[in-house]
């Protein structure tokens, strides 16, 4: 919870510096990238995270490494991430950076999870009739869980909707248990 509040902070910082600069997009993109590169790499994860290796040496290797291909906001940021040893923050940042986007650019998370895969023009009218009712811009995310069996089931934020097999039948085992008692 800590780490998530300090997380937020600096996310909004960022997401203001780059507001103003308009290059939310950007800077967003490029701060996931970074963070994908620092946790897709173990040796890079741990020299990032190391708490023996000197704040100096992280800098000047970040540096070295991102600084020209990355906008100055998130390389400054990643430097102070290390200055401050907040290194393991920067997860959780890029999370809480994507969200004050979205909320900045109005959209929702939607969730989007099939048996098999969806054809586009199937989703693309799917994610049409959803924007229209609720009267909200939509950020989609497919999924396929063949557990499913069939159907589809739409998470939009805190709201699910549950039109699998799998859901129904879990239902309808439910409805018959509680008949039962």
């Amino acid at each position: 919870m800590a780490n998530e509040k300090a997380a937020r902070r600096y996310a909004a910082a960022i997401f203001s510096l780059a507001h103003d600069a308009k290059l939310e997009a950007r800077v967003g993109e490029e701060l996931k990238s970074v963070s994908d590169a620092v946790e897709g790499d173990a040796a890079l994860h741990s020299f990032f995270v190391s708490p023996v290796i000197s704040r100096a040496l992280k800098e000047r290797t970040l540096l070295a490494t991102f600084g020209s291909r990355v906008h100055e906001i998130v390389a400054h940021a990643v430097v102070l991430l290390v200055r401050k040893r907040r290194e393991t923050l920067l997860g959780e940042i890029v999370r809480q950076y994507h969200a004050l986007e979205r909320a900045a650019r109005g959209g929702e998370p939607l969730t989007v999870t099939t048996a098999h895969p969806i054809a586009a023009a199937d989703l693309d009218a799917l994610v049409g009739q959803l924007e229209r009712r609720f009267n909200k811009k939509f950020d989609v995310e497919t999924s396929v869980d063949p557990h499913a069996i069939g159907g589809i089931r739409v998470m939009m934020g805190d709201r699910l909707i549950d039109a699998t097999v799998a859901g129904r039948l879990e239902d309808f085992a439910r409805n018959l248990f509680a008949q039962r008692t």
